[in-house]
């Protein structure tokens, strides 16, 4: 009797044990984590879909899935477009501190790596890294790209959003890749005779000089891209007297490029494709930006796929018309919130 009572205990003292390290084991693991490993490409970044179909973590991966996206890691899809590699940084760096799982460290630090590789001496990231065809190699501002890396990197110098757990030696590399950056953003600020406003969506590489990407996004000034330069610009400590220039010369330009009396809304209309149009409508309470403005003159400008600008919205075609944001509200917070309490820290 006594034996079998020595047996049970031993037993159950296994299962314990094993249950202890099964749980150990799984609370190192974030499934989400885990799917980002599978698609980061070898040279350290992200794409952002794989065969045209955008990336989304949600999904659940299967065995093969995993196997044929790992397979294609070579691919020079990575890029800093859509929040790709930004974000899937962001999310390891805090899955790390919450799991201390080694892997999801190491991919931050080649994710990081990748950044700092892309980077042109200029001080410009483009689009896609290394995959420079069309437009890809430009200096991109365009949707955040290059504000978004910025953003990464001042986080990592300043130790916080995970990206403390990094070196002093990346908190080192991460200054002098912001140093650069805020140079190139200095040196690419639209100059409208001799004065400052703000910034094109895209450069080119080598000139630095204004560039069109796609059709339906000229050459121009940006309503959306600005906003978010100006608040990167906002973030440093103790800025210089080029930065604040440059800050204010750009809320400058936003107070005198505003459109009042207006919003853009979608309207019911059941005799059009999708059964919808989007309109400029008066509103007297509304302020609104264009995305676009024509360099020389500040009038708002609207691209269809046929690359010929246009003066109104609803010169261009009903797709684009409604498929893309020709204006919007972006500078609003920053102007009526933002920039008077970082004039008052001055």
């Amino acid at each position: 009797m006594k034996i079998l009572t020595f047996a049970l205990m031993v037993v159950l003292q296994s299962s314990c044990a094993l249950a202890q390290n099964t749980n150990k084991a799984s609370s190192d693991l974030d499934s989400t984590a885990e799917k980002i490993l599978v698609y980061q490409r070898s040279v350290g970044g992200w794409p952002k879909a794989v065969g045209k179909v955008a990336i989304d973590y949600d999904q659940e991966l299967s065995a093969q899935q995993r196997l044929e996206i790992k397979a294609d890691s070579l691919h020079d899809d990575a890029t800093i477009d859509n929040k790709a590699t930004t974000r899937e940084l962001r999310y390891l760096a805090g899955a790390y501190r919450n799991t201390r799982n080694s892997k999801y460290l190491a991919a931050v630090k080649k994710g990081i790596d990748y950044l700092f590789k892309a980077q042109y001496e200029n001080g410009g990231w483009p689009q896609y890294f290394p995959d420079h065809h069309l437009y890809r190699g430009q200096v991109t501002y365009n949707d955040n790209a290059m504000v978004n890396v910025l953003n990464v990197l001042q986080d990592l110098a300043e130790g916080k959003e995970g990206f403390e757990v990094l070196s002093e030696e990346y908190r080192k590399r991460a200054l002098g890749a912001i140093e650069k950056g805020i140079s190139c953003i200095l040196k690419t600020q639209v100059l409208q005779d001799g004065k400052l406003t703000v910034w094109c969506a895209q450069y080119d590489q080598h000139s630095l000089e204004p560039a069109q990407a796609r059709k339906f996004e000229p050459i121009s000034l940006s309503g959306m891209e600005s906003v978010y330069i100006v608040e990167f610009l906002m973030r440093q400590k103790n800025p210089s007297t080029a930065i604040i220039a440059a800050v204010k010369s750009a809320v400058a330009w936003f107070d005198k490029a505003k459109i009042t009396g207006y919003d853009f809304v979608f309207i019911k209309d059941s005799k059009l494709p999708g059964g919808k149009d989007r309109v400029l409508k008066t509103d007297s309470s509304s302020v609104i930006w264009a995305r676009f403005y024509d360099i020389p003159t500040n009038i708002p400008i609207f691209t269809g796929r046929e690359s010929v600008p246009k003066k109104a919205v609803a010169e261009i075609e009903l797709e684009r018309r409604v498929g893309y944001a020709w204006y919007g509200k972006w500078p609003e917070n920053l102007i009526d919130k933002k920039y008077p309490k970082w004039l008052k820290q001055l």
